[in-house]
């Protein structure tokens, strides 16, 4: 009998979330070293949002809630990052898409700068407000990073409500 991929653990399902995240982050540090493409300050909000997204995989992964409640805490809890990330990355593919003429005026600042000079609130406000440097577009396979980011926060979220919520039969 083949086992079905679908009937994997909670704790499997969460593991697997985990790589997955920061799966996404180890490519984007290639990206940025490998590839020498400079991360603009959105980029570096989606990072945080996966590596939180990670960190909330393995603390299910690690803690394994054996009732439906537990689970579907920590599926709720996964949408907070995925969700964040999904709303940064699709703000970044918004700004890409705007004529040159209405794209904000790059900042030159870095997240970390701004978070030193403004402090977390308004440096994070100011990161959404997106910048010249955001609109530019690097595509790999066809599509922007961006729009992979987006593609995977939805896919990561939708795979966090899916473990969380899946009817397990007992044996």
């Amino acid at each position: 009998m083949k086992a079905n991929p679908f009937a994997w653990s909670f704790r499997l399902q969460f593991l697997l979330g985990a790589v997955l995240s920061w799966g996404m982050i180890g490519i984007a540090l290639y990206i940025e070293h490998g590839m020498l493409m400079l991360p603009c300050p959105l980029c570096m909000l989606q990072r945080l949002a996966f590596a939180v997204l990670g960190g909330v995989f393995l603390l299910g992964a690690l803690h394994g809630p054996k009732g439906a409640v537990g689970r579907r805490v920590y599926g709720l809890l996964a949408l907070v990052p995925a969700g964040f990330g999904g709303y940064t990355a699709g703000r970044h593919v918004w700004i890409q898409s705007l004529p040159p003429s209405e794209v904000p005026q790059c900042t030159n600042m870095s997240l970390d700068f701004m978070v030193d000079a403004f402090g977390p609130l308004k440096a994070l406000q100011t990161a959404l407000q997106g910048s010249g440097e955001c609109a530019k577009v690097d595509a790999v396979f066809g599509l922007s990073i961006p729009w992979w980011a987006l593609i995977w926060f939805v896919l990561l979220g939708v795979w966090a409500l899916f473990a969380a919520f899946r009817v397990r039969r007992v044996r």
